[in-house]
């Protein structure tokens, strides 16, 4: 991944009389610690099990907003999806899974602390703009990709990250209360 210029952006979002801002923070900076940690020929596979908490994230999801757990649940199979793709694109040495595993669990908890202040619609606003995050981030792997069958993976994985972010735009656009 290349480098993170800020590792917060503000997002101004309309409300009755005010302003209120929501700090998106730059994942892929908030996440280096762990991902340096994986050696990089497993990179990508990290990233996958990362999708993969995030997917589980989005079933929580499911289970706080019931109403709208149909459109939640598309964006965990979408999730689960880009992990699919990304671990037969990106065989690994079975001798590298410790190394894959073990920054895995403070990597999530560090994910899941960004979205702990907030409420279920804000906690989507997040992902919505990490998804857009993850598409990019899909694409900067690409640049160091020949294989056409591992480019067509990671375009389709840009895809579904956007797809994500499509719909959790749409939803937040159509049902979340104004914020505070």
């Amino acid at each position: 991944m290349a480098p993170p210029c800020e590792s917060m952006v503000v997002v101004a979002t309309p409300t009755i009389g005010a302003m209120a801002e929501l700090e998106i923070p730059n994942f892929g900076a908030v996440l280096s610690p762990y991902i340096s940690q994986v050696p990089a020929e497993a990179t990508p596979r990290f990233l996958a099990l990362l999708e993969r908490s995030a997917a589980a994230r989005y079933r929580e999801w499911a289970t706080a907003l019931p109403e709208h757990a149909d459109e939640l649940l598309r964006c965990a199979g979408g999730e689960d999806e880009i992990a699919d793709r990304i671990d037969a694109a990106f065989p690994i040495d079975p001798s590298l899974a410790e190394a894959l595993h073990a920054p895995l669990p403070a990597a999530v908890a560090t994910y899941y602390e960004v979205f702990a202040p907030y409420d279920a619609w804000d906690q989507l606003r997040l992902q919505a703009k990490a998804e857009r995050q993850g598409a990019n981030a899909w694409r900067r792997i690409s640049g160091g990709v020949d294989d056409p069958a591992v480019l067509d993976a990671l375009a389709h994985c840009s895809a579904l990250e956007e797809d994500s972010a499509d719909r959790l735009d749409a939803l937040i656009e159509r049902f979340a209360p104004p914020r505070p």
